[in-house]
């Protein structure tokens, strides 16, 4: 019976993540989010997982941009678990695009049936778990970052509190396995999921220790094996990033901090149709900052906290743990703005690898979507419990939304797949630094070959890729074209309509020079060159 009643739960998240989608699964293969350079980063990585765990695994991070950069995976999210539920689509021929929209759709399935868990398993109730895993991944944070796979996959934070709640409590090691591999998942998805993981856990070890420091003997060894396996799993991650820190001073500073923040108003801004529309649309200002959990949600969370006055002292000192959890993400997503950030900063040194301060709101919304869950779970009337599902899916809504068409990676580069001998890949316009969202397209083009590319886009850009910046940018300018073959291009991919001024002139400067061959010309006159010595 139980089993059954959490397959229908899951289902119904499966339903939910298609409304709130809608009209994606249509044409998941044809419809596309790929306006946002991070969409088109996000579906380069599925690719570059399910096409290099087969054939290299120990060199996951070695990907093909930023060439010649070195662990340039670890300039962006890992995404290795989404990677590997979307790899057997890919290994099967669907496109990044279809991978990436089946496996959007999964994040938020997935996150909402976590959390499902998570409150269904404290309460008891069906529909109390519903209520938060909607209000968790549903929400105006996560409607607003669809281009960010990580922002979706983040069923790694409720399995995590469940799992070191009940650590806590009992010290069982199967929990201290469950809260290993919540870590992992967390851990193998996101760098940021695994810092807020490891911040709420702290919480919750100091909020509970009045009811596990006695029984310390026994809990004790649970959390030793937790850390220790956590942190042994968690090497293959950690030292890519490790290296990029060092070799290619990837740390964020406060300052980089302060300019990805929340702001108080951001807690008043809400993307949800119904608020934008009527008195939020004035607090929003930018996704990043968007964080209005909704009045259903404010008044169970409330309703928590007066329901259980008289309830005995580990119920209310669990709604405590949660209280702390929520006022700590609100608080630390400000950055800067208040000393605890800035002192975290310094004494937690995965901290300085973030630089989206904002993105800690997570755990604002996952201790809002639980508080509101118990009380939602001393709801008897089922009626009653469903509407307040209703309305706190209706509030988040932001479907339908509008998609691109995708009409698929152009043909020409597959050409590059079957070149022999070594190829390093040059794509123009090579835009500078200010301007690297633009390489967008190119980054997905590149899983149609896979072969070194110089251009790139990602969260960090390096060094190297300045340098060559500064001379590739004038391309067709002869000591440019000399430059690229100093740092060893073979083949040039010219996008003509896409030079800022004068593109008419580039095609012809270039077919008077002997040493660009052409190989084929693409959609909207894309070019591919062979570029001789």
């Amino acid at each position: 019976m139980l089993q059954s009643r959490r397959a229908q739960a899951f289902a119904l998240c499966v339903v939910l993540a298609v409304l709130h989608t809608w009209p994606l699964v249509l044409h998941p293969g044809r419809y596309s989010l790929n306006y946002n350079a991070d969409t088109q980063l996000n579906e380069w990585i599925l690719a570059w997982i399910a096409h290099q765990v087969p054939r290299d695994p120990l060199h996951l991070f070695e990907a093909n941009i930023f060439y010649p950069a070195h662990d340039s995976l670890a300039f962006s999210e890992p995404l290795i678990v989404p990677g590997l539920m979307g790899a057997p689509l890919a290994w099967a021929g669907a496109s990044p695009v279809l991978v990436y929209n089946l496996v959007l759709i999964a994040g938020f399935a997935l996150t909402a049936f976590a959390t499902f868990l998570l409150v269904e398993r404290w309460t008891g109730s069906w529909t109390a778990g519903i209520l938060s895993g909607s209000a968790f991944a549903f929400n105006t944070h996560t409607l607003t970052r669809l281009p960010h796979v990580q922002g979706i996959h983040i069923y790694g934070l409720p399995l995590a509190l469940l799992a070191a709640d009940r650590l806590l409590r009992d010290g069982s090691w199967k929990a201290a396995i469950a809260l290993t591999l919540a870590l992992v998942l967390a851990a193998y998805t996101s760098g940021y999921l695994i810092v807020f993981a490891a911040i709420m856990i702290g919480i919750v070890a100091i909020v509970q220790a009045p009811d596990w420091l006695p029984r310390w003997r026994r809990v004790v060894p649970g959390l030793a094996l937790a850390a220790i396996a956590s942190a042994l799993a968690l090497l293959p991650v950690y030292l890519p990033y490790r290296r990029a820190a060092i070799d290619q001073h990837m740390v964020r500073s406060l300052d980089i901090v302060k300019d990805y923040s929340a702001t108080p108003m951001g807690y008043l801004a809400a993307a949800g149709r119904i608020h934008f529309y009527t008195w939020s649309g004035r607090f929003f200002k930018d996704p990043v900052d968007s964080f209005f959990p909704g009045f259903t949600l404010i008044a169970l969370a409330i309703a928590a906290f007066v329901l259980a006055r008289r309830d005995p002292v580990p119920v209310r000192r669990r709604l405590l743990m949660l209280a702390v959890i929520t006022v700590a993400g609100a608080v630390l997503s400000m950055g800067t703005a208040t000393p605890l950030y800035g002192w975290l900063f310094r004494v937690f040194p995965p901290m300085q690898g973030l630089r989206a301060a904002a993105r800690f709101g997570n755990l604002f919304l996952l201790g809002m979507a639980v508080l509101a869950g118990l009380a939602a779970a001393r709801v008897r009337r089922p009626a009653f419990a469903i509407a307040l599902i209703v309305l706190v899916n209706a509030e988040a809504l932001r479907a339908p939304f509008t998609y691109q068409p995708f009409a698929g990676i152009p043909p020409i580069y597959a050409m590059l797949r079957h070149e022999p001998g070594p190829v390093v890949v040059v794509e123009q316009p090579f835009f500078p630094r200010w301007a690297i969202f633009q390489n967008g397209p190119y980054v997905l083009n590149s899983t149609a070959h896979w072969r070194p590319l110089m251009n790139g886009y990602s969260g960090y850009t390096p060094d190297t890729y300045q340098k060559y910046a500064d001379a590739f940018w004038y391309f067709p300018q002869d000591w440019a074209i000399q430059a690229m073959k100093d740092a060893g291009v073979t083949h040039v991919v010219v996008h003509p309509a896409v030079f800022h001024k004068d593109h008419q002139e580039v095609v012809p400067v270039i077919e008077k020079r002997s040493d660009f061959e052409l190989m084929g010309i693409g959609p909207n006159d894309i070019r591919l060159y062979r570029l001789k010595r």
